[in-house]
């Protein structure tokens, strides 16, 4: 199978009152009291509204146009879906017209660019209180909708056929026997590529993972631009015409390989993963701030959590959502993923770039 890949609730109107009532701090009153201190007091002003919604996300969003077509009913917004890029793509135009914001809401900014977001102004604050997510999940000003491990899958049937063992590790990628049968995507280029070069980073360490993708690149790893190029090209198991049987993926992907026999012909390698959390966020200077919120609070509905499996193919962020039932055999999430933490990548994600295009571009 082809992969593409890519709640109205009280708690909303209660961040809304608050969010329009907070007088705490702010010029012509008494931060003790937050009373008015005089004339001349003005009042916050209140989140902007209209009757038009503009979504920006990265190009791998895929909600179902009946869920789209509720929402648009139930708030009587006119509705517009625009997809710059991927994850990288889309935080680069936020920041590049935050004079001038492209949209309202944002979905698509992931944990190895949230910090970027935040640090240049491009995001306002709301964190949806609709969330029931782990607060592992948590960034400033974003509300986490999904997940998933970025892995190396690797196509079964090829190494059955050729009588090799599975690659399990990041070491195993680097020996002979797997020499010329490795593609990724480039982390310049692609957020799955950027969490696999992170994953290294945490791996390795700082003083080691330049010498790891020495290792790789001397072992004849292929580097492509994005995830598509890699998984549907270069991959051996996707559609089957790929010279290479090892893929930078999800872990979910395997999921979508199943055949009818109820079997996966791939397989993700849960040792290799490191955890990336999409979110959802209001853009600064939103002309519809009220219906970006409003937005976020849906996307963390019952209907759109459960539709996220099959649909952008990653973990529904909100606990308790019901997974499909092929999910508990092949897309298992890793129960050790490789850590870093956002500050890490904040601080270091441009130089790290640098780095390793230096080293193997």
């Amino acid at each position: 199978m082809r992969i593409t890949r890519t709640s109205l609730t009280t708690g909303l109107l209660a961040a809304l009152t608050l969010a329009a009532c907070g007088t705490g701090g702010q010029p012509g009153t008494d931060p003790t009291t937050a009373e008015p201190t005089g004339a001349g007091t003005q009042a916050p002003e209140s989140p902007s509204e209209s009757d038009t919604l503009t979504v920006l996300s990265h190009s791998s969003f895929s909600l179902p146009d009946e869920l789209k077509a509720e929402f648009e009913k139930e708030t009587g917004y006119t509705v517009t879906y625009s997809a710059p890029g991927d994850a990288g793509q889309l935080v680069n135009q936020l920041v590049l017209t935050k004079d001038s914001p492209l949209g309202d809401v944002v979905y698509g900014v992931d944990n190895t660019f949230a910090s970027r977001a935040n640090d240049a102004g491009v995001l306002a604050p709301y964190e949806s209180t609709a969330a029931q997510t782990d607060d592992a999940l948590a960034a400033d000003n974003l509300t986490p909708i999904d997940l998933g491990d970025v892995c190396i899958n690797a196509d079964k049937t090829w190494f059955a056929e050729k009588n090799l063992a599975i690659p399990q590790t990041l070491d195993d990628l680097t020996k002979p026997e797997y020499k010329d049968l490795l593609v990724v995507a480039s982390p310049a280029s692609s957020s799955p590529g950027l969490s696999f070069l992170i994953a290294t980073i945490g791996a390795k360490g700082a003083d080691g993972w330049v010498d790891y993708w020495t290792a790789l690149k001397d072992n004849g790893v292929l580097v492509v631009s994005g995830w598509t190029e890699a998984y549907y090209t270069e991959f051996s198991g996707a559609d089957g015409e790929g010279p290479r049987p090892l893929v930078l993926s999800y872990s979910t992907s395997p999921a979508f390989t199943v055949t009818d026999d109820g079997e996966s012909t791939t397989e993700a390698l849960l040792d290799t993963c490191f955890r990336q959390v999409e979110y959802a966020g209001v853009i600064t200077g939103a002309q519809n701030e009220v219906g970006a919120r409003k937005f976020i609070d849906f996307l963390l509905s019952p209907k759109v959590q459960a539709s996220i499996p099959e649909n952008m193919y990653m973990y529904p962020a909100v606990e308790g959502t019901e997974l499909p039932e092929e999910w508990q055999k092949f897309a298992p999430l890793s129960t050790n993923p490789i850590e870093v933490s956002q500050d890490d990548i904040g601080a270091n994600r441009d130089d790290w770039i640098k780095e390793w295009t230096a080293a193997v571009s």
